[in-house]
């Protein structure tokens, strides 16, 4: 049966618009604006960057328990206390020695039969903030020179003795909360500090 005129208009608008339908299901679809682009499972530039690991802490801000030493000659090498010899350690007459009410140790190696020779050793427990506004200090204003061996940061300095014909100085090591402060006059066996420095961190 011939279908009228308007009934053609009416089944020829129905196919127009399924057609347009189909076609817009084919099409691409276009992101939305500051939506990324990257292929799936590819990270954008702006999730690499949250994703970089944060750099590990040095050993120097990394406290861990130490335990304060109680005898001065435990904390040497065999070499170290052989070259310090027959010098006797905490002599009377010098100060404080051994170990303090606070914890700290105080090691006195001189001959009281000399002028100046002999050396002074404190070991004290120290917070970071001021073991290291100490040692800025002692670098910026009286010319020490620092570095940081062993985990730890080392100041040390020599000058002439004002009376004898001798060389002073001061080496000072600090580490997870413990100060190891040297001054010495005309007595400085090699390898001295960095002998405390193994026995107590294990280096």
């Amino acid at each position: 049966m011939a279908m009228s005129p308007r009934a053609s208009a009416t089944a020829l608008a129905a196919s127009i618009t399924l057609l347009a339908a189909l076609l817009a299901g084919c099409a691409p679809t276009t992101p939305d604006a500051g939506a990324s682009s990257s292929p799936a499972g590819t990270p954008s530039a702006g999730a690499s960057a949250t994703a970089k690991p944060s750099p590990k802490p040095s050993p120097t801000t990394t406290t861990v328990a130490v335990k304060m030493p109680t005898d001065c000659r435990a904390i040497l090498s065999d070499a170290v206390l052989a070259e310090i010899g027959e010098t006797p350690l905490n002599p009377d007459n010098f100060g404080p020695t051994g170990v303090q009410p606070d914890g700290s140790l105080i090691c006195i190696w001189r001959d009281p039969r000399a002028d100046t020779t002999g050396l002074i050793t404190t070991i004290s427990q120290m917070n970071r903030g001021p073991a290291l506004d100490m040692l800025n200090a002692l670098a910026a204003n009286e010319g020490f020179t620092c570095f940081t061996p062993d985990g730890g940061t080392r100041c040390e300095k020599e000058w002439p003795n004002q009376n004898y014909p001798v060389t002073d100085g001061r080496t000072l090591f600090w580490r997870d909360d413990i100060m190891i402060d040297t001054r010495y006059s005309n007595f400085a066996p090699t390898g001295y500090t960095s002998s405390i420095v193994e026995n107590l961190f294990g280096e």
